[in-house]
């Protein structure tokens, strides 16, 4: 989720690059840099935010017409002036700047180490500019080709060289990319907001695909070779709409990333077999094999990942395992011990009570894992292990992205311990590890049943109380999907197992009243159909969220909501998508402040 910005033109660089990424602050970012080339290539780079980088340049300018600039979103290596983008090869006739994951990284910087390479930073980025500068041999474009077919994993690349000045080369491997069309000049960005005061023509930058920019324009082609004739965009929108992509909020937008987001916090770290590498995941197999007791504490809907992580664990490890609100637990005396192993989840990696919990259980012993999104975070810090989301930025206050990111880090920590305690079996690893490479599939699937969602939204948009109902994971799911719908919609919203609804909410279900049931887990299917017939005898209006080769759904529910057919055990990662959606369009129709809602905030800092 970091910015990109390039400049090939009349005109000085560094000032419209630095424009540039300004307007691509709301991605969220830790450092800042670009590099010119007049002759040699120039880089100037800080820590911190553009104000830093802006200083430096004015004490220390820059002089040409060519350059590229980045703001960074740190995944590997903490934030500094040394880390951040861009990056260069150890003679500085090459630069590069990259957004994403470079899976091999480590074995990619091992391989050039061997050869006797030497590098500055921590980041995989460093490595590409080393790989261009290797394959060079007078074709800027063979060399990016060579080298990124040595580099696996999502990713967008931005490439510029003194021995061929006037020219950047960009690929796309997932990661965005547009071009902006001027006269004379041409612009290269992550996200069109960059440059739309500039220019009203693009072009977009497929997956796959590699551009070559000059001041004359841009020449897309597939990354293997051949020529793609690109018709022009025309964009009419304005700067607040481009920034959210064209969509009308910034949550919308952010459940559409979900798919982008499932692939890159598994890039790199699952293979076919369900083994796992989290590299900043650092406890031995000693202590994978020996703690017996895990803990998780998270507040809001970190907490409801926790509690999808609490059914994971004790599935496929068959740990004990604890899920406390962070709030509630740091008061509460938690019988933990040095044999337990405490998982604190929290995106921003600041959250006021999480930290509490976080630092109680570490002085009980514990040993502490940070599952955050934020690099260098204080949650990051005081961790032993850190496994990070890698979901990006979250601008709305309502998470979506975050949360389907948090599930999926679980999914790979259980796999991790579940290999090395020999409780998940190379089958059970197998069946698990292509469930989670399916689901980027599956959820952008979801993400074309807007239509039938809308109108489910119409259908309780005017309801004073819903409730939403499952068992087992499905419940975690209706947790996430009450939280949602309560956050922006305003309306009042309750979630429960479906079992404890006739042990008195049963005698709040009058005619018309919308129920909401998710039914992933066929374990316990019956038994929630029995309360979903319950509701139905009393008159309640049933939106189910099921499987889409359910056939016997339609006999219970008023309307359904199809997922892909998934293992039940990755269920509510496809399950709580519609729920978003549902909540998006009940608080659109409702007319509210959908991504900053009254009386929320983003981060809880506070007790």
């Amino acid at each position: 989720m970091c910015g990109i910005m390039g400049y090939v033109g009349p005109q000085q660089a560094a000032p419209i690059l630095l424009d540039g990424l300004r307007r691509l602050e709301y991605r969220g970012y830790d450092s800042a840099g670009v590099a010119v080339t007049n002759g040699d290539i120039d880089v100037r780079k800080a820590e911190g935010k553009i104000d830093r980088l802006a200083d430096l340049l004015n004490s220390s300018p820059l002089v040409g017409t060519i350059g590229i600039g980045h703001t960074r979103w740190a995944t590997h290596g903490e934030p500094s002036d040394v880390n951040a983008h861009p990056h260069t090869d150890p003679s500085g006739e090459f630069v590069v700047v990259h957004n994403g994951i470079i899976e091999n990284f480590q074995s990619l910087r091992e391989e050039l180490e061997d050869l006797g390479h030497g590098f500055m930073s921590e980041t995989d980025t460093e490595i590409l500019a080393h790989l261009v500068a290797r394959e060079y041999d007078g074709d800027l474009r063979a060399a990016v080709r060579a080298a990124v077919a040595k580099a696996e994993g999502a990713y967008a690349l931005v490439v510029m060289t003194k021995r061929e000045p006037g020219k950047i080369v960009a690929v796309r491997r997932i990661s965005p990319l547009i071009v902006g069309l001027g006269d004379g000049e041409t612009f290269l960005a992550s996200d069109i907001p960059a440059v739309l005061h500039r220019t009203r023509d693009f072009l977009i930058v497929e997956d796959g695909e590699l551009v070559v920019v000059t001041e004359d324009g841009a020449q897309i082609e597939k990354i293997e070779g051949g020529v793609i004739d690109r018709e022009v965009m025309h964009v009419d929108w304005d700067a607040e709409q481009a920034e959210k992509g064209g969509f009308e909020h910034f949550m919308l937008k952010e459940i559409h990333e979900q798919p982008a987001v499932v692939t890159e916090t598994l890039a790199g770290r699952l293979d076919e077999y369900g083994n796992a590498w989290l590299e900043d995941v650092k406890f031995d197999d000693e202590f994978a094999r020996d703690f017996d007791e895990l803990w998780i504490t998270a507040c809001g809907t970190a907490y409801h990942a926790g509690l999808v992580g609490k059914e994971i664990f004790r599935r496929l490890l068959r740990i004990p395992t604890n899920v406390e609100y962070a709030h509630e637990m740091r008061y509460n005396d938690p019988l933990i011990s040095a044999k337990s192993l405490t998982v604190a989840i929290s995106q921003s990696g600041e959250t006021a009570d999480t930290l509490a919990a976080a630092r109680l259980a570490k002085e009980r012993g514990s040993r502490l894992l940070a599952l955050t999104n934020v690099v260098g975070s204080t949650l990051s810090r005081e961790a032993d292990d850190i496994l990070y989301t890698r979901a990006g930025p979250e601008i709305s206050v309502a998470s979506t992205k975050a949360y389907l990111a948090m599930l999926i880090a679980q999914y790979l920590l259980a796999l991790r311990i579940g290999r090395v305690r020999g409780v998940v079996d190379e089958d059970l690893a197998g069946r698990v590890a292509h469930g989670l490479s399916q689901l980027p599939a599956q959820v952008e699937e979801l993400l074309h049943q807007e239509s039938e969602i809308s109108a489910a939204a119409e259908a309780i948009v005017d309801a004073d109380d819903v409730y939403f109902i499952g068992r087992g994971l499905d419940y975690a799911v209706a947790m996430e999907g009450s939280l949602k719908l309560k956050e922006i919609s305003y309306l009042h919203s309750e979630a429960m197992p479906a079992g404890e609804l006739k042990h008195g909410t049963l005698a709040l279900i009058t005619e018309g009243t919308p129920v909401i049931v998710v039914l992933t887990q066929q374990a316990l299917y019956d038994k929630t159909i029995s309360a979903v017939q319950e509701v139905k005898a009393r008159g309640g209006k049933v939106i189910a969220v099921a499987y889409e080769d359910d056939d016997q759904i339609h006999k219970f529910a008023h309307r359904v909501l199809r997922v892909p057919r998934a293992d039940d055990l990755l269920g509510p990662v496809a399950a709580v998508v519609p729920l978003q959606l549902l909540a998006y369009h009940v608080a659109r129709l409702r007319g509210h402040d959908i991504d900053q809602p009254r009386n929320l905030a983003k981060s809880v800092t506070v007790e």
